[in-house]
């Protein structure tokens, strides 16, 4: 029996499409109240039946003894559940949910003899490279005020998962770019995909690396199921400036490209403007100061550890793009 946290997320959702499809045993893990209902449209996405009711069980990360319960006869744990947030009011409980939520993880893995497990992280919790170098699996931490609070939080989970390692518990990590997929459109890369559609006019100045949503999990299972453990795998297919990206949306849905580029002023005046707009919306600006500090930032990282171990050819990002952009 294998258990998936955070299923109903835009990486859980397509690690239960992919395990689904290879016929294994699965237990998605939701909370309470949780609406499925973008899981079915993604199974329907890729013509497949949506899944069995009996699939999901109620649990939270945050809840020792309902993870207990959920990894009853599980020999396998994905745990892809995390809180992504770059408002600086959500520290706390992102705290809570990504790095509290991950020691809950490989306690109750560990307390159930689970044999193996995935830790979904991010490209967030690795070091910053010095001079514009490429940023590898073993570049080092550093404190820094460019860590966003979101990378502050999945560092300190990987933490935990380093230290179950230690006391026994095999696992591997994996630390996606910016992932790219069919998904809810009011979180991650699908803001940016609605933000094109609505006329996005501005474009950052910055870079990083992104890669599709079905890569992440066919390669989250392709470690699973290999003798590797106790390693972190960067998953990018490729680095690109995010002028080209809002460039690759647009083509993919026939709209303008944004043409105009914001400046580091432009920008912190932005995420100050969209701030106190909020006060009155009661809503989550798109641009906050965090996204608009990484919005200028030009990271690169390399994804030569995964493809030679793997021999693994991703998904080009065009191609990554036009998926999500036919599901939205």
């Amino acid at each position: 029996m294998i258990l998936i946290t955070g299923a109903t997320g835009l990486v859980g959702s397509h690690l239960l499409v992919e395990l689904l499809k290879q016929g294994k045993q699965v237990r998605a893990l939701k909370r309470t109240g949780s609406d499925t209902s973008n899981v079915d449209k993604i199974f329907a996405h890729y013509n497949i039946a949506k899944p069995d009711k009996s699939v999901w069980v109620e649990g939270d990360v945050t809840d020792y003894f309902s993870l207990l319960d959920a990894m009853e006869g599980v020999e396998q744990v994905y745990h892809c559940a995390a809180m992504v947030s770059f408002a600086g009011s959500a520290e706390e409980i992102m705290m809570k949910v990504n790095a509290e939520g991950t020691a809950n993880v490989v306690n109750a893995a560990m307390e159930k003899g689970v044999k193996k497990l995935c830790h979904v992280s991010s490209t967030a919790a690795l070091g910053r490279a010095d001079n514009d170098k490429i940023i590898t699996e073993e570049t080092v931490w550093k404190i820094s005020n460019k860590n966003s609070v979101y990378a502050i939080s999945k560092y300190a989970a990987e933490r935990e998962v380093w230290r179950a390692t230690e006391e026994g518990l095999d696992a591997v990590i994996v630390n996606p770019s910016i992932i790219i997929g069919p998904g809810d459109l009011t979180k991650s890369s699908g803001r940016m995909i609605q933000s094109v559609r609505k006329g996005l006019k501005f474009y950052t100045g910055g870079a990083n690396a992104f890669t599709d949503v079905r890569d992440v999990a066919k390669l989250m299972i392709a470690l699973m199921e290999s003798e590797i453990k106790n390693e972190r795998f960067i998953l990018a297919a490729e680095n690109l400036d995010y002028k080209k990206v809002f460039e690759l949306i647009a083509a993919a849905l026939n709209k303008p490209a944004p043409t105009i580029r914001a400046t580091a002023l432009m920008s912190a005046l932005a995420w100050r403007a969209a701030w106190f707009a909020g006060l009155f919306t009661n809503s989550n600006p798109f641009i906050t100061r965090e996204t608009a500090m990484t919005g200028q930032q030009r990271n690169v990282y390399s994804n030569k550890k995964v493809k030679e171990k793997l021999n693994w050819n991703f998904i080009p990002v065009k191609e990554a793009i036009e998926n999500a952009c036919k599901f939205s």
